[in-house]
Parts: structure tokens; C-alpha cells; sequence
């Protein structure tokens, strides 16, 4: 393997378009999609349809959601060794309702994920089996990542060589992000989007959040602006990197784990930070004229 990816992982079912929803009627939609979802599995996906071998830690249920997503697995070669089916939980769950400007809405259930921690990155065997890169995805989603025990993890890895990589998503645990600052140091990049940026910091500028997060120790700190491509800082840098316009914008369900998957991909192959967020500006792009996280890797 090249890439190790931790995080969630879910079934999504993904509806659209839905712009509203009765409280005591019947809803329809034109079209639904039912693919593999969450965070963690989004990245995995996209960095092994970019090319790059890679394995996923994460947990699941010992269910039929499970065999669906795994068969979407199969077909892009991710290796899941580190993937345990638990039992006594179901494999997280998202329904999502997507609405006419292409923004969607999610009703969840974490299952599994929720027995995920640190603990069971094994860093050595991981860079011994040759990982290049760990990736944490949806960090404010992890529950067993909120005591403090993910940074020495990450020291670890960046001891080892690897480059380790941070992302969030949005979740009420992000109105106290204590837990997060005790991983910033020990992170080559950190990534969120500009709401995200904005919560997190207490800034309310994308561009001044990325500046007060990189004093809390961050090295790199990307901020994904949409359709305006990121805004990329650190000692050396900072400055937007503009993104190609998508052709139609259908979903941007995971864009930003397909801007990660395309960024992380591009610096493994020995690009500079400028064109790896090119690369994953070009990634969020493509992800989005489909409906789903991962559909765009499928041939939309």
C-alpha cells in the first residue's frame, strides 16, 4: 500500500431532488442513488481510482449494508484488512436529501463507526507494509477520537516519514474544538472548508481562519472554497488556487473527500503543494456533476 486512510464509513442512500419535507405526507423524487459513503471510505475510493494503492481503517456492521459496500471496494482494489465488521452495530447509515441547488441534507446514524479509535493504528506494520501517507477522515465524527489520543499517533507517523493529513466535517461537536488542537502540531496539511475554517477558528474570514489555525500549530492549513477552488497557507505560501468550473453541478456531496483524495494522490507522486491542490480542485469538480459521493470514480 502507498495511502492509509482512517475514518467513517457509511451506506448512503441519496435523494434528489428534495426541497422540502411534509411533515405528514408522502415524498418523491426523481432519482436515488445507494452507494458507499462516509468520510474515511470516500477518500480510500478516490485515491484508488487516482491510482494509488491504498488501505482503509475503519469499522462496520455485520450486515447486508456491508456487503454492498464492500463489492463497490472490490471494484477499485482497496484493501480492507484493516476494515472489522462489529458485531452488535450496523454499518453507518446516511440518508441524504439533496435540493435543487445541488446541497444536501443528511439524516444519520454512526453504527460502527462509533468502536473506531486510534488504538488500532498499527503505525509500525503500516510502514513496514510501505505507507507513505495516513489521512484522517471526519475527524469531529469519531468519537473515539475526542480524548486526546489521536496526536501521538500522528507523531508517531510523522516519525515514521508519513505524511499525515486532517480533515473535518461538520458535526455539534465542532462548537468545541479543544479536542482537534492537540493534532494540529503534528499535521503536514489540515484541511476543512471555509464554514468549517470559520467555526473552528472563531475567525470569520476563510483566509484569516486559515492564518489562526496555522498559529495553533498547524504546518499547512488548505481551505476548500467551492466553486472558487482553496486557499492554500504556510511559511511559505498563501494564496488561492483557482478551481475548473464543473460542467453541471448536480450534488456536491463529497467534494471536499474527493478534493482530498486528488490532493493526497498528487503529493504522493511528488508534486508541489500548488499543483496538488490543483489536482484536487480538479477532483471536487468532477465529483460534483454526479449524484453521490463516489459516483463520479464509477463512471458517474
Amino acid at each position: 500500500m502507498k495511502a492509509v486512510v482512517f475514518g467513517n464509513i457509511t451506506l448512503d442512500v441519496i435523494c434528489s431532488p428534495v426541497n422540502e419535507v411534509p411533515r405528514y405526507e408522502s415524498l418523491s423524487f426523481d432519482q436515488v442513488v445507494v452507494s458507499p459513503g462516509g468520510c474515511g471510505s470516500n477518500v480510500a475510493i478516490g485515491l484508488c481510482a487516482l491510482g494509488q494503492p491504498t488501505a482503509l481503517v475503519g469499522r462496520m456492521g455485520m450486515d447486508d449494508a456491508s456487503i454492498l459496500v464492500r463489492s463497490y471496494w472490490q471494484r477499485v482494489g482497496l484493501e480492507t484488512k484493516y476494515v472489522q465488521q462489529v458485531e452488535g452495530y450496523p454499518t453507518g447509515t446516511s440518508v441524504g436529501l439533496v435540493d435543487q441547488d445541488a446541497q444536501p441534507r443528511f439524516i444519520h446514524t454512526s453504527g460502527a463507526n462509533k468502536t473506531l479509535t486510534p488504538a488500532v493504528l498499527d503505525l509500525d506494520q503500516l510502514a513496514d507494509e510501505g505507507a507513505k501517507s495516513l489521512h484522517i477522515a471526519g475527524f469531529f465524527v469519531l468519537p473515539g477520537v475526542m480524548d486526546g489520543s489521536l496526536a501521538p499517533v500522528l507523531a508517531k507517523a510523522q516519525a515514521r516519514g508519513l505524511l499525515t493529513t486532517l480533515d473535518v466535517v461538520r458535526s455539534p461537536r465542532m462548537a468545541d474544538p479543544t479536542p482537534l488542537w492537540s493534532c494540529l502540531p503534528h499535521l503536514d496539511i489540515f484541511l476543512c472548508n471555509e464554514n468549517e475554517a470559520m467555526r473552528i477558528s472563531g475567525v470569520d474570514d476563510p483566509m484569516g481562519a486559515a492564518h489562526a489555525l496555522r498559529q495553533r500549530g498547524a504546518s499547512t492549513v488548505i481551505v476548500k472554497l467551492g466553486r472558487e477552488g482553496c486557499w492554500l497557507e504556510n511559511q511559505g505560501i498563501a494564496e488561492r488556487i483557482p478551481a475548473p468550473q464543473a460542467r453541471v453541478v448536480v450534488d456536491t456531496t463529497g467534494a471536499g473527500d474527493a478534493f482530498a483524495a486528488g490532493l493526497i494522490s498528487s503529493l504522493l507522486k511528488g508534486n508541489d503543494y500548488q499543483e496538488a491542490c490543483q489536482d484536487g480542485n480538479r477532483a471536487g469538480s468532477r465529483a460534483v456533476e454526479c449524484l453521490g459521493a463516489v459516483s463520479a470514480w464509477f463512471g458517474g
